[in-house]
């Protein structure tokens, strides 16, 4: 006789403040047949406050892999299964992501409950703009990859939303300040604490900040995307200080033809095009 699956409850927990979980994940938890936390300590003081008694295990970044196999092998067995993180939504930034993907190569069925999630709190309450936004979750630790990505994302014109830590976070704001310029900038820090607070300010001024005030608990950075067409004005500003030919050459390093960098850089200068050829006509 085939076994039935059993199921995996993907569980939000509150980020700070004990109320902020909603009454369907409290029944979850109360129904299912395990926990899998990422600390089991963490989460066996959310339990007590709610006077929950389940078996709890733990599931986390150093035994992702060992322990996803053998929850994999619970769910097939028929045992549901909770899935919770320290705090907020499991499978951001955390091995939630890697149990899920399990689930779906396995055809097993799993649910996503709604509820609390920092980075989305925190960029409501930015003021800054909530129409289109990229979560980039923690760069990188190593000074070169970080430094590599916010190079990749410094013309990204949309809302950018980190996690840092606070040992980490002057040094990201200096690479940031360095990388992607002096941009509106927020800092959520104990978000739903009791010691809440956003930073607020330019880059600059937020690290100033963190420089007279020891930087403490876990945060969340929302910085503004790019202004595109500001870069691009400034960009032509510095063109137009260049010589006629060298400003041919530049644009014809973007893959176009000499008669079409000609037309494209008379029309950038509001020169005529027989003028720009002149100069260039030795190219």
């Amino acid at each position: 006789m085939k076994l039935t699956k059993g199921k995996l409850y993907v569980c939000p927990t509150p980020i700070g403040n004990l109320e902020d979980i909603t009454l369907r994940t409290l029944r979850v938890l109360k129904e299912v047949d395990a926990i899998a936390a990422e600390d089991t300590r963490h989460t066996i003081k959310l339990l007590n406050h709610f006077e929950i008694q389940k078996p709890l295990t733990s599931y986390h970044q150093h035994n992702e892999e060992t322990k996803g196999n053998h929850l994999i092998d619970r769910l097939m067995a028929g045992e549901n299964i909770a899935l919770v993180s320290d705090a907020g939504m499991p499978g951001i930034s955390d091995p939630g992501e890697i149990l899920i993907k399990k689930c779906i190569e396995e055809d097993i069925s799993f649910e996503v409950l709604p509820g609390a999630t920092a980075s989305i709190l925190a960029l409501v309450a930015s003021g800054l703009e909530t129409g289109r936004f990229s979560f980039e979750g923690f760069l990188d630790r190593d000074k070169k990859n970080r430094r590599q990505r916010l190079e990749e994302i410094r013309e990204e014109d949309r809302t950018l939303i980190f996690y840092e830590a606070p040992h980490r976070i002057k040094t990201t704001l200096k690479d940031m300040i360095e990388i992607l310029g002096d941009r509106k900038a927020v800092i959520a820090r104990e978000l739903t604490k009791r010691y809440q607070e956003f930073i607020r300010g330019n880059l600059k001024e937020i690290l100033q900040h963190l420089e007279e005030h020891t930087p403490k608990g876990e945060m969340v950075l929302i910085c503004e995307g790019a202004d595109l067409e500001e870069q691009r004005m400034k960009q032509q500003e510095i063109l137009e200080e260049i010589p006629i030919k060298q400003h041919v050459l530049a644009v014809m390093e973007e893959g176009i033809t000499k008669k079409e960098a000609i037309k494209k850089v008379a029309k950038l200068r509001k020169l005529p095009k027989n003028e720009v050829y002149k100069e260039a006509i030795d190219i």
